[in-house]
């Protein structure tokens, strides 16, 4: 019986143990970013997929059973950001033009379904059906299409294989076309501000800004902030096509964007960028058939003067104002101090919440159709809030966040052999999805740039 007891007991600590983070010292950094470069390096070519069937060009897939064969937009782009350090790191000259074909396969394999209407599907199945029989069953100018990250991972590819963007001429017209179906059927005029159509594979699934809202309402900051690094690729892809006229379009297009941004998603209350409503009733001209006169008529002495409302939602895309280099300097001091710094809210051990405890939508169940970002860890979003904290130069804070991260990979690997899709926030308990890669391996970026080594970036 004592036996029994003792077993239990050592049972119960080894359970409370595992269900803590290890804690932040140099030690435990070091101890982890080994186990995950060890178990990245090994991973290498683990999310190279072959072409066959609907994707004409080899690609890359993120990785575990529910996404084994198949081409994702953002996943893609954020995925060969990881690779490309991989490579740098443990890749030879080989291994580096090996991997050029799956990066553009991506980016071909997207434009191959585009048209002269701009419109791209978010993801290709290997057994897709055509784009003509995927339109017979859509609204092609109501519902979402591929995020504007396609001329980003195009713009990526450029630069780390020496400037060359002759592979992407023939295409370009197609890359062209998408980028302006978002400039003119998905921009609200009076704002300028970019729109999801609906709340369908919008990459932040479930985010409360978008989620179950009205079609076209949702001026998310996360598109917003996309769209605006897409812009600055579009211009340096055309500048690198010898298109000096178009590039200045482009330009001239994301200052546009970048003073909306500013101007309509800043909230100088509560010191955050947010997504805006744009579901007001138009201002129109009072129909006043059947009035008597001197009968009152509401409203018309001052109509509303404003064309959105801030969503006053603590969605960790705020944030993605720092990433885009949307925010001034002053903002992006202020943005750190309130929100990043705020145990209560966004920092949590294991990362940046998805979705802030003092929401009541917070919700930390698994969920998979869609996938939770109520309030979970997943490390795209750690991996781009460091990206934001780097760009601004708040070191210490990015060197905070790169640890975590480190801490909770490592400790990942350590226990189960692979990584997760997302986690829990305190003790970072993997969630679901045992097996995917993804962007997860943008840690290795995290922890080369702890070590002062070179580091990969995106566009």
């Amino acid at each position: 019986m004592k036996r029994l007891l003792t077993t239990l007991l050592g049972l119960a600590i080894l359970g409370t143990a595992a269900a803590r983070l290890p804690e932040r010292t140099p030690e435990n950094v070091a101890k982890y970013a080994r186990i995950c470069r060890e178990a990245i390096r090994k991973e290498m070519k683990g999310m190279y997929r072959e072409a066959g069937g609907a994707l004409r060009y080899p690609f890359l897939a993120p990785g575990s059973n529910q996404y084994l064969d198949m081409l994702w937009d953002w996943d893609s782009w954020l995925s060969d950001v990881a690779l490309r350090q991989i490579l740098h790191d443990y890749g030879s000259e080989a291994d580096r033009r090996e991997a050029v074909a799956y990066e553009r396969g991506c980016v071909l394999n997207s434009l191959s379904y585009g048209g002269m209407d701009g419109w791209i599907p978010i993801w290709i199945e290997r057994d897709a059906p055509s784009r003509e029989e995927m339109l017979r069953r859509r609204n092609p100018w109501k519902s979402n299409m591929h995020k504007p990250t396609l001329a980003q991972h195009a713009a990526f590819i450029v630069q780390q294989t020496g400037g060359d963007a002759e592979w992407l001429r023939e295409d370009f017209y197609t890359l062209q076309a998408f980028v302006s179906k978002y400039l003119n059927f998905h921009r609200h005029r009076a704002t300028g501000l970019l729109y999801w159509e609906t709340d369908e594979a919008i990459g932040v699934d479930n985010d409360p800004s978008t989620f179950y809202r009205p079609r076209g309402s949702s001026g998310s900051i996360f598109l917003n902030a996309l769209m605006y690094r897409e812009l600055l690729a579009m211009e340096y892809l055309a500048g690198r096509l010898e298109m000096p006229e178009i590039a200045d379009r482009y330009r001239t297009e994301a200052k546009r964007l970048k003073a909306a941004v500013r101007e309509h998603c800043w909230d100088p209350r509560d010191g955050f960028y947010y997504s805006v409503d744009l579901n007001l009733l138009p201002v129109e001209k009072p129909e006043i058939e059947g009035l008597a006169p001197g009968d009152l008529y509401l409203h018309v002495g001052q109509p509303r003067t404003y064309d959105c409302l801030i969503q006053r939602l603590s969605v960790w895309s705020g944030f993605m104002a720092l990433w885009a280099g949307i925010a001034t300097p002053e903002e992006a001091a202020e943005i750190v101090e309130r929100q990043f710094r705020d145990t209560r809210s966004f920092n949590a051990p294991a990362g940046i919440r998805t979705l802030s405890p003092l929401e009541k939508m917070y919700d930390l169940r698994a969920s998979g159709n869609p996938s939770s970002w109520q309030g979970p860890i997943w490390i795209n979003v750690n991996y781009l809030v460091f990206r934001g904290l780097v760009r601004y130069g708040f070191t210490a804070e990015a060197r905070e966040l790169a640890e975590k991260t480190i801490l909770l990979l490592g400790r990942d690997y350590e226990r189960f052999g692979a990584l997760h899709e997302y986690y829990l926030p305190e003790n970072g308990e993997p969630v679901l999805n045992k097996g995917f890669q993804n962007w997860n391996l943008l840690v290795l970026n995290m922890a080369d740039w702890l070590d002062g080594k070179q580091v990969v970036a995106e566009f």
